[in-house]
């Protein structure tokens, strides 16, 4: 609650339009102009608030998502196999041609909070074809490539950065779809990641026998196939969330909206929050000095609301509204038809307690509205609940609109998949204790924070900026300096970077270390796509295994980083298809747990609340390492003329990012321990 010193009040024609809102938006303009000009008519507060369906379009797009994934992965992953003939056509070292691959994997991962940020503000559809486009045109241009450091440029780096934009949204769009089903849905979809690797051997040593120029070119135009999946990523239409208070009080009403010295309803909101009016009756909060003065670095960001704080302690209830969004008199009479009504025929309203059973939400607008309300005594505060159909499917009077108001509600309604804490959690919502908590529809409004005042304004102005809101916000959300200061984000951050130096190593070197030992090129080649068989299996039952609770992810990943790092070690101890395939199978165990387990490591280590700023500085360490450590490996090839100090390299790297996970469980019950005990002194 603000203190009442920091309250900014503001008058208007009939009565104050000033309220702490999440996403303050009146539908219709015409009871807009109503509620202007009679004090005696109800102000209804809107959020609006992504509930995933589950069914219906959500598999499309769970397909989609595997094929990018197959496409991308697979060719990152089979890209070193060009090395020979880069190292045959521009006479340099494996150490340096090893940068052409190690920079394509890298900035496949660094790019990925910048590449979020723009997601945030443009969508996952456009970033996805701009990145398809972008990357496929990179390798068309590597064909005119006149040497090593050209590749390094087109290929590595801004490969990687189209990489990157398909990569990104397709792996996040999951969990905006999917929700009971979401850790199924995220296994399939990230097995493309094996079967793509599985694929793309053979499939690369068979066309680089037409050259890797050609080779370049065909998988540029595989890549451009990315951009038809990505089509497919079609945006939710959230649920619209209203309160009214018809029967409150005039005190009540000026401290449900602000006027006076009381504008937020909620404790938990720590920072002041002002609202004014938007254009055509939208109101929005606004961050203190501004948005525009959103920092990195700082020792403490900006907390943005989420809805579930903005609506706690009201009782609210859901109500039909026959304008909403655009929708017609038709959709009125269906909800209408749904109700329970009065002896007088009017519809009867039904209250329950946002932090109770709230509601379930079906995949269309009809289950929606015959969800059972619990009852309870409260005030009628309502809660207006609406929501498209996945699959695009409206009422016939609903089709009717203009297009140009088809276009405002789509494109106006200002929701970012960035503001979501969950958004790159890809595990089971169960092991949430905030989803077990909770009902659905409460979960998803807890997890949910609300655009600024000036996201809205500059969703809804015409023109192009540099860095807008949308931009600069997830930008600071997800390089928030301060998780620096945390030691046991800073112990998996350091084990992560670790395992990433090692983890590409046995994809650049294990074909020719295997052709040097006598093995035909050809099972050398069945043993790298093996890995990625034996990666897409893993990661399903890894999966499946870690959605039970008695399950503990950290120590599943610490025995399967530890028995990939000694495979890596003694691998080359003896050389055959026998002793390679055992490799490939701890290998491919090794990966599959580390890439599959790492969110839910992170949520129990720090709390989802800063999983989104995890994952930022996740992907910059592990970029930063993948960008450096087949080079390394590559340089200690050169100075003693054998594959196992690589080898070596990298299985110590990943065995020492193991063996630092052990006591992760230990120094995160300290850091809590420690942070119970700063708090009341700091609040004193």
């Amino acid at each position: 609650m603000l203190r009442p010193n920091m309250a900014t009040q503001q008058q208007t024609k009939s009565h104050d339009d000033l309220t702490i809102a999440n996403r303050l938006v009146d539908k219709n303009p015409d009871i807009s102009k109503k509620d202007n000009k009679d004090d005696d008519e109800e102000e209804i507060e809107e959020a609006e608030v992504v509930v995933p369906p589950d069914s219906g379009w959500a598999w499309v797009v769970m397909v989609a998502s595997f094929l990018c994934c197959t496409v991308i992965d697979g060719i990152v992953f089979c890209s070193p196999l060009l090395q020979d003939q880069w190292i045959a056509e521009f006479k340099v070292s494996k150490a340096y041609v090893s940068f052409v691959s190690s920079l394509l994997s890298g900035c496949y991962l660094m790019a990925g909070p910048f590449v979020s940020a723009l997601a945030n503000r443009f969508g996952f559809r456009p970033v996805t074809v701009a990145g398809a486009i972008f990357g496929s045109l990179c390798f068309g241009l590597s064909y005119y490539a006149p040497s090593v450091e050209y590749l390094f440029f087109i290929y590595g780096v801004l490969g990687g950065i189209g990489f990157c934009m398909v990569y990104i949204p397709a792996v996040v769009i999951i969990g905006f779809y999917f929700e009971k089903w979401r850790a199924l849905a995220t296994g399939v979809a990230l097995c493309g990641s094996g079967v793509g690797t599985y694929v793309f051997a053979p499939l690369t040593t068979y066309l680089l026998q037409y050259g890797w120029r050609q080779t370049l070119v065909i998988q540029g135009a595989m890549v451009l196939l990315c951009a038809l999946f990505g089509m497919a990523f079609r945006p939710i239409q959230p649920i619209t969330l209203a309160v009214t208070d018809k029967n409150a009080t005039a005190e009540e009403k000026r401290k449900l909206n602000g006027h006076g010295n009381t504008v937020a309803p909620t404790p938990q909101l720590t920072q002041q929050a002002f609202t004014k009016p938007l254009p055509e009756g939208r109101l929005a909060y606004s961050m203190p000095n501004s948005a525009h003065n959103t920092y990195m670095g700082a020792s403490q960001r900006h907390h943005y609301p989420t809805a579930a704080e903005i609506f706690k302690g009201m009782n609210l209830e859901r109500r039909p509204s026959g304008t909403a969004s655009g929708s017609k008199g038709t959709e009125l009479k269906q909800l209408r038809k749904s109700q329970p009504t009065t002896p007088n025929g009017d519809p009867q309203q039904l209250t329950f307690n946002l932090h109770k059973e709230l509601t379930t939400v079906g995949e269309n607008e009809e289950e929606a509205e015959n969800d059972n309300l619990l009852e309870t005594e409260a005030k009628p505060i309502t809660l207006q609940a609406r929501r498209h159909t996945v699959s695009g499917r409206r009422d016939q009077e609903i089709g009717k609109r203009s297009a140009a108001a088809a276009h405002e509600a789509h494109h106006g309604q200002a929701t970012r998949p960035m503001y979501r804490d969950d958004a790159f959690f890809t595990g089971s919502l169960t092991r949430i204790p905030q989803y077990q908590s909770q009902s659905s529809l409460a979960y998803h409004m807890s997890v949910t924070r609300l655009p600024t005042k000036q996201d809205m304004l500059e969703d809804r102005q015409k023109g192009c900026r540099i860095c807008p809101e949308a931009v600069r916000r997830t930008l600071s959300t997800m390089l928030d300096t301060s998780l620096l200061k945390s030691p046991s984000f800073m112990c998996l951050a350091f084990s992560g970077f670790l395992t990433m130096m090692g983890f590409f190593v046995p994809f650049g070197f294990l074909v020719s270390r295997a052709t040097d030992s006598g093995m035909e090129a050809s099972t050398a080649v069945d043993i790298l796509g093996g890995i990625g068989l034996v990666n897409t299996i893993a990661r399903i039952v890894c999966g499946s295994v870690s959605s039970f609770p008695s399950i503990k992810p950290l120590w599943l990943n610490n025995i399967a980083l530890t028995a990939g790092g000694f495979a890596t070690i003694f691998s080359g101890l003896v050389i055959n298809p026998a002793t390679q395939w055992t490799f490939a199978v701890f290998f491919g165990i090794c990966i599959a747990c580390f890439s599959a387990l790492r969110s839910l490591i992170a949520v129990e280590m720090i709390g989802l609340e800063k999983l989104t700023n995890a994952f930022g500085f996740l992907m910059l360490f592990q970029g930063l390492a993948a960008t450096f450590g087949t080079p390394i490996a590559g340089a200690l090839y050169g100075a003693t003329g054998s594959y196992d100090a690589a080898f070596y390299f990298a299985g110590g790297l990943i065995l020492l990012s193991a063996f630092l996970c052990y006591p992760l469980s230990y120094v995160s019950r300290w850091e809590q321990r420690r942070n119970e005990k700063i708090t009341p002194l700091a609040a004193a």
